[in-house]
């Protein structure tokens, strides 16, 4: 199993990439040849159904790259229906408050850290019956990555609290909707939007825990904080990747 927390632990900064749009299950290959870490479905701003996302995840699972599902909302049904497809982790957007954290430990983790339905002969263990049922979920309990999207005004000053919550392994900056909150849409590099980032760091070092944002424009606004200590971060999405690259070579076709 690809062993992202393992990584993490290890004292390794990741970069991740975003699938917004592509529906093909080969998109995770074309990922993980690229030379990212791990990859983030979209299924808040995105359109995926579960049947697309179980088959995604399928191709995840067999050629061993980390695959994260950026859920809609934190619902038992979608939580569950997201792990037993064979997710290894979950990130839930605007997430401003532990009870609702705790609800999606709860949803996603076996007991006696959560109350995840049990149903072991599915995408997660490859239809393959654990020999031991309880190691298995003790295991899958430790390796599933569990982040919260840190990105509203309320989210950062609850953002320790959030971080307390057994289960929670990272607090993840969404800076387009943080900075929406404040009212400085955009402005990254404000001096209040740092503080606030500085803050989610701060808050992750302290407990053991990690942090991360993601940037779609230059790498260079994302650099600073990898060098702050952010290790759990992602870079574009393949949306822009693929206008990026036509732009960029069409206008040197095009040029006089």
């Amino acid at each position: 199993m690809a062993r992202i927390k393992e990584r993490l632990k290890n004292g390794e900064t990741l970069v991740g990439t975003m699938v917004t749009l592509v529906e093909h299950p080969d998109i995770v290959k074309v990922i993980q040849v690229a030379g990212f870490d791990y990859l983030v479905m979209d299924n808040e701003h995105g359109s995926f159904d579960y049947s697309t996302l179980a088959r995604i995840c399928s191709v995840a699972r067999a050629v061993d790259f980390p695959l994260v599902i950026r859920i809609p909302e934190c619902r038992r049904e979608i939580v569950l229906k997201y792990m037993e497809m064979g997710a290894h982790g979950l990130l839930l957007p605007n997430c401003e408050d532990p009870e609702t954290a705790r609800s999606l430990v709860d949803f996603s983790k076996y007991a006696p850290l959560g109350n995840r339905g049990v149903s072991l002969l599915r995408g997660h263990t490859g239809y393959r019956a654990p020999a031991s049922a309880t190691q298995y979920m003790a295991e899958s309990n430790e390796e599933t990555l569990i982040m919260c999207q840190i990105e509203s005004q309320r989210a950062v000053e609850n953002v320790e609290a959030i971080l307390d919550v057994e289960g929670v392994d990272a607090a993840f900056i969404g800076p387009n909707d943080l900075s929406q909150s404040f009212g400085l849409m955009g402005q990254f590099t404000h001096p209040t939007i740092e503080a606030a980032m500085d803050r989610v760091l701060g808050a992750a070092k302290a407990r053991g825990k990690y942090s991360g944002v993601h940037y779609t424009g230059g790498v260079e606004m994302l650099q600073p904080w990898i060098a702050k200590g952010m290790s759990l971060n992602l870079w574009t999405n393949d949306i822009t990747m693929m206008l990026n690259n036509a732009k960029e070579g069409l206008g040197k076709l095009r040029a006089p």
